[in-house]
């Protein structure tokens, strides 16, 4: 009697599974941040939805892709293999959708935000506008709100996202976008918010962070001194990173070395900020586009 053996080579391509595009997508996010978490905002699908995923595509593949840490995820090696093919058949997919799908808007938008706001989203803004609309060119400018509200009244912008309350701002202009809490935060293990009077590192004169911490402090008698001030959030960090200052911080671009400062420090609640999407009029849908994935990329922040 002759025995057959099956190997590898017997298998057929049409009995072979196929990858599904939105798993890779999501796959690569993950690789990419090294986080389910970060990764879920960007995908905007939940960490679970992601880890579900994850393992039915370990389980098709018969391989494990990630070996998952306390704090964040690695690849294995075939993690590493399945990424290089993940990310070519990703371009490959928009490459040809862009053929034949010809973007019918072109030109250029003019978006201006806050660095805050900004460093957050602007990565999964341009990645998704770019993939629907490759033709259109973006100039993104980052500063204070009051300059880019000025600027947008000029001409110089088409959309912006700026903090409200800002000094010089009308009161009731644009559409409220994200809400997030203003905390106080500093230097993980620090001694800086025990100082007296407490080093502060605060945003330029007219950001509604300044003012909302200097109102909470002057309320609640705390003797302070303004010892930094920068325009941009990466000029507050270094102070508290250097542990030099403590500074009012959006909860959410808290991240190690630093950490929020708790009620043993006697600091005063700060209550939350609100960010406003202002589009100027007379844009086109092209602008429209854009405002709509800068929305979706802020209610991914939660």
């Amino acid at each position: 009697m002759t025995t057959l053996q099956t190997s590898h080579t017997d298998i057929t391509p049409a009995s072979l599974p196929l990858l599904d595009t939105d798993v890779l997508r999501m796959f690569v996010a993950i690789a990419e941040t090294g986080s389910f978490t970060r990764a879920a905002n960007q995908v905007f699908r939940t960490p679970s939805a992601l880890s579900m995923q994850i393992k039915r595509l370990e389980e098709t593949l018969g391989k494990t892709l990630f070996l998952r840490e306390a704090r964040q995820v690695s690849l294995t090696p075939d993690g590493e293999v399945l990424l290089s093919y993940g990310r070519r058949l990703l371009k490959l997919n928009e490459e040809a959708v862009t053929q034949f799908l010809s973007p019918s808007l072109a030109g250029t938008v003019r978006l201006g935000t806050c660095d805050d706001v900004g460093t957050r989203i602007l990565p999964c803004v341009l990645a998704q506008f770019a993939r629907s609309h490759p033709a259109t060119q973006v100039d993104v400018v980052m500063g204070r709100s009051i300059d880019m509200a000025a600027r947008l009244d000029a001409g110089e912008l088409d959309l912006i996202v700026i903090t409200a309350g800002s000094t010089g701002l009308e009161k009731g202009r644009g559409k409220v976008v994200h809400t997030e809490s203003l905390i106080w935060a500093g230097r993980e293990g620090g001694i800086a918010a025990m100082r007296t009077p407490l080093p502060v590192s605060l945003a330029s004169q007219g950001c509604a962070w300044r003012s909302m911490a200097l109102k909470a402090l002057d309320q609640a008698g705390i003797d302070y001194r303004i010892a930094y001030t920068s325009e941009h959030c990466s000029g507050q960090s270094a102070a508290m990173i250097a542990d030099l200052a403590v500074a009012p911080f959006p909860a959410g671009l808290v991240k190690p070395p630093l950490r929020k400062l708790d009620k043993e420090y006697g600091l005063p609640a700060l209550g939350d900020y609100q960010m406003l999407l202002i589009q100027r009029q007379g844009t086109d849908e092209t602008c429209s586009i854009l405002a709509s994935h800068v929305v979706d990329a802020l209610q991914g922040l939660g």
